[in-house]
């Protein structure tokens, strides 16, 4: 066989994983596989990239997506070709809807063996479709397609992921032999035509983009009534966001995900009580960081403000896409939260606000409802309580999953402090072990992770990835045995459980055995958090706390709370 080949396909590797080191990445999560061996080679060769493996394709996606959240830099995700290609989808697309940025390097077939019959070779170009922020179909590594090609091909659309966030697939078709004992050195004049850029450590293509001044209006805070809306952002920036709001002396209404609390806390419920909504129906001025609300409430206010011209809407974000589920009239600030929160503090002179302290209006009653949520804080391990307790866990990451659990957390949590972590872009619950994994082994710190007995059903497989983790982690599941999201939701009851919850009957001592993590299933709320918080601190690996409860307790808890606070 041609071993000239097997050179050469290594060479082309070795400088693609080379670039996108110099683009930031640190991590090279990979599937096994045999087409894709001139890939897992270099990446393991090269010495400033970690090397994470994984069995399954879908799960070593949303384990680079959980990396690359905890890093905020690139993550390179390596696969075989066919269907391993096809399983990344579903972390691209979340990838797509909230900036993380992944690399995906898929190895494919020569173009002479697509579509012909051939073995495990499927239609990969343009598989992601417009999930992507862009891609590149590379021919087959060739002598006669210089280097220099290759490297200003892939800066282009690194550089175009640098600036829009999002997840860059780089199809690359390698023909056999995969392997050889050749060194690289075999084709030295071919490699070293580019050895000014090998051996200057920088991007072959610089592209340089000025930071401009958000210029605010600084005379429409000034003179406004205004509220701050707090979405998911970095835990540094909504310490930042949250001081403005204290400066300002305006309400801070914080999601979850923003790893922050305030005074008004809690707003999910109290915007159903329609004395304390029409109080904060007075302001004029919305002023919202970051995007991705978990509380379907509070983007019904924004809406009905905006709607009716009471209120002005103004969206902070670095991304420069379309974040306006409403479609209602917005100013759309494209710039970091915190350069945008540097200019106004660096700008605004604090004896000019007309309203500052308005805020005084809507605090009582937050302490009226607290009382009122502490007092049906049940002692049996339960949903509510463990949204309760999560504010407990100090100098720990979480990870919250979807459906019915982050909507308690929405409602009663009050949480201050920790970094929080979601997959809210498409809210699916796929992936969520895998990608607090990743989270976790990212910041390299304890984490606790909560998700439901469906989503983890889903993905079982990812376990694994928890067997060796290096820092202490806990997960949570709360086992209501199916989608009990869908008694809060409109579905038709005769078909509810079977077509909709869809219980399962089972539980996950036996997984956790079969991965080799420690497991407790949960009596008292208060020995189970104690038993988390000591694995914590003392422990190492994962203990899996199962939580059981009747399908509709969470259900009944939440509308029993929302019609006692209609009365407060």
């Amino acid at each position: 066989m041609n071993q000239e080949q097997a050179v050469v396909n290594r060479i082309w590797s070795e400088t693609l994983l080379e670039e996108i080191h110099r683009f930031g990445a640190e991590h090279v999560c990979i599937a096994p596989g045999s087409r894709s061996t001139p890939l897992t080679l270099q990446a393991a060769e090269h010495p400033q990239l970690k090397i994470h493996t994984h069995y399954d394709e879908r799960g070593i996606g949303f384990y680079a997506l959980g990396l690359a959240k905890a890093t905020q830099k690139p993550v390179v995700v390596v696969v075989t070709s066919g269907t391993a290609v096809a399983n990344l989808l579903p972390a691209i697309a979340e990838a797509n809807l909230t900036g993380e940025k992944l690399v995906v390097l898929t190895a494919d077939r020569p173009i002479e063996l697509i579509d012909c019959g051939a073995n495990q070779a499927i239609e990969q170009t343009g598989i992601f479709s417009h999930h992507v922020t862009g891609a590149i179909n590379l021919p087959s590594p060739s002598t006669s397609t210089p280097l220099a090609w290759l490297l200003t091909s892939v800066d282009q659309l690194l550089d175009k992921q640098a600036k829009q966030g999002g997840a860059i697939h780089i199809n690359c078709a390698y023909p056999e032999p995969l392997y050889t004992d050749l060194p690289l050195e075999h084709h030295a004049q071919y490699r070293d035509a580019v050895i000014d850029w090998r051996e200057n450590g920088k991007t072959y293509i610089e592209q340089v983009h000025p930071q401009l001044s958000p210029c605010v209006p600084l005379q429409s805070i000034e003179r406004a009534k205004g509220v701050i809306v707090l979405g998911s952002v970095d835990r540094e920036e909504a310490k930042a966001v949250k001081a403005l709001a204290e400066r300002l002396q305006w309400p801070l209404l914080a999601d979850p995900q923003s790893g922050v609390s305030s005074a008004w806390a809690h707003f999910d419920i109290w915007l159903q009580n329609e004395v304390w909504a029409d109080k904060l129906a007075s302001c004029d001025l919305i002023v919202q960081f970051g995007a991705r609300l978990v509380s379907k409430r509070l983007n019904q206010w924004i809406e009905q403000q905006v709607a009716l011209k009471k209120s002005q809407y103004w969206l902070v974000t670095p991304q420069d896409k379309r974040l306006n589920p409403a479609h209602v009239p917005q100013t759309q600030y494209i710039a970091p939260v915190s350069n945008w929160v540097s200019w106004v503090n660096d700008n605004l002179l604090v004896d000019k606000l007309e309203h500052g302290g308005w805020e005084r209006e809507l605090s009582p009653m937050v302490v009226q409802l607290k009382q009122l949520i502490a007092s049906e804080s049940p002692v049996k391990a339960s949903e509510l309580g463990l949204a309760l307790a999560l504010s407990n866990f100090d100098n720990v990451d979480l990870f919250i999953g979807n459906s019915l659990f982050v909507r308690l957390v929405d409602m009663f949590s009050d949480l201050d402090g920790n970094r929080v972590y979601t997959n809210r872009g498409a809210s699916g619950i796929d992936g969520l072990i895998a990608t607090a994994s990743g989270v976790f082994q990212g910041n390299q710190r304890a984490g606790v992770a909560v998700l439901g007995d469906t989503s983890l059903l889903y993905d079982l497989n990812s376990l694994a990835l928890l067997k060796h983790a290096i820092e202490p982690v806990v997960v949570f599941v709360t086992n209501n045995d199916g989608g009990s999201i869908f008694e809060l939701l409109p579905v038709p009851d005769k078909q509810k459980i079977a077509l909709y919850q869809m219980p399962h009957g089972m539980d996950f001592k036996y997984a956790a055995k079969q991965f080799g993590l420690t497991y407790l299933l949960a009596s008292e709320m208060k020995q189970t958090v104690q038993a988390a918080k000591d694995h914590l601190k003392s422990g190492q690996g994962t203990l899996l706390v199962e939580i059981q409860t009747p399908p509709d307790e969470a259900s009944k808890t939440i509308k029993k709370v929302v019609s006692d606070s209609a009365r407060l």
